[in-house]
């Protein structure tokens, strides 16, 4: 059961643990007495700004999930030592996405491929679609785990269960379907005047 989202408006201005104390009273009192200082040590430990929030909401929601078994004199040491641990989980995280700043992208070449090339392999892969299209599905089969996923022939016999044989005679002729109707096509195309 995760907590609610706690609330930073605290209407009692006591700090003192009174005997009789609410949940909800006792939480309140947690994060006014002890959020200036949570929050210094925090991005003292490196938490980037836009982490802060987060992870002074993450560390109340564990004070608060536990608060059973936190005693009124642990309530600080309690929570320096989750601070700590939400913080260093937090810079952890900061560094794995590693963010930067468009002065360090401005540096860098787009490894994206230029518009005519992109646009030569969507020609490409059209050709290719409309030469698979009209392959029978036993040779196409064969032929896209041969040619395409670069598998072993012995490999294709185990995924489909044919004999090597079989597999060796289906790649044969589709490799020789394949070519042949790519030379038909691009001979279409010339004839058309259409870039192969």
């Amino acid at each position: 059961m995760n907590p609610e989202p706690l609330s930073l408006a605290v209407e009692d201005d006591s700090v003192a643990a009174p005997r009789t104390e609410t949940r909800e009273a006792r939480v309140r009192r947690l994060i006014q007495s002890h959020y200036d200082s949570l929050w210094r040590f925090i991005r003292r430990l490196g938490v980037e700004p836009m982490d802060l929030d987060d992870a002074m909401q993450q560390i109340f929601e564990i004070a608060a999930s536990r608060l059973d078994a936190i005693s009124a004199e642990s309530e600080r040491s309690f929570l320096f030592s989750t601070a700590f641990r939400v913080g260093s989980e937090q810079r952890r995280r900061h560094d794995a996405r590693r963010e930067t700043d468009d002065a360090e992208l401005a540096d860098r070449e787009d490894p994206a491929p230029e518009p005519d090339i992109l646009a030569d392999q969507a020609r490409a892969r059209a050709v290719l679609d409309r030469v698979l299209a009209d392959m029978p599905p036993e040779l196409r089969a064969v032929f896209m785990l041969y040619e395409i996923e670069e598998m072993t022939m012995s490999e294709i016999a185990e995924l489909l269960g044919l004999p090597p044989g079989t597999v060796a005679s289906r790649v044969r002729r589709a490799t020789e379907q394949f070519e042949a109707r790519v030379e038909r096509l691009q001979a279409e195309m010339r004839r058309k005047g259409v870039r192969p």
